[in-house]
């Protein structure tokens, strides 16, 4: 069998704070789906739409099952989780909403040489989320040169 990825897990500083981003976002996250503790909130359990599965976990919980886990040094990410939206009036809106909520713009919205609007903020952990419409064919263009 050909390996299939079918799970992120998202190990997060602030449980509260990537919630909030996350239904902001339009996520729809049942309280079912959350795994409670007297220390507090340490799990998130979602399936999207489309089947993957959507880990948020704490770093005591990601502790526990990877001994090698390490908190992050640096700045920057090297993942762009990407979610997609009705429209192209949906980039911008749902952009605008988060950014007026406090989160960094990494990409204001555009329109991308694969013919989609594209716009990307950061969550809380600063990770990387973009926001994309579906491609329209006539808007696309070359890619640029690299």
């Amino acid at each position: 069998m050909q390996p299939n990825l079918n799970q992120i897990d998202l190990v997060v500083r602030d449980m509260e704070a990537t919630l909030a981003f996350y239904r902001a976002l339009g996520v729809e996250i049942p309280e079912s789906a959350i795994w409670r503790t007297a220390t507090g909130m340490h799990h998130i359990d979602l399936t999207m739409p489309g089947g993957l599965i959507v880990h948020f976990d704490s770093p005591e919980l990601a502790r526990v099952y990877d001994r090698g886990w390490k908190e992050p040094s640096g700045t920057g990410t090297r993942v762009v989780l990407s979610f997609k939206v009705a429209s192209r009036e949906e980039v911008d809106r749902l952009h605008g909403e988060l950014v007026k909520l406090g989160h960094p713009s990494a990409q204001l919205p555009y329109d991308a040489f694969w013919g989609a609007r594209y716009a990307i903020v950061e969550d809380p952990d600063g990770n990387h989320v973009g926001i994309m419409s579906p491609s329209d064919p006539s808007r696309r263009s070359a890619p640029p040169e690299i």
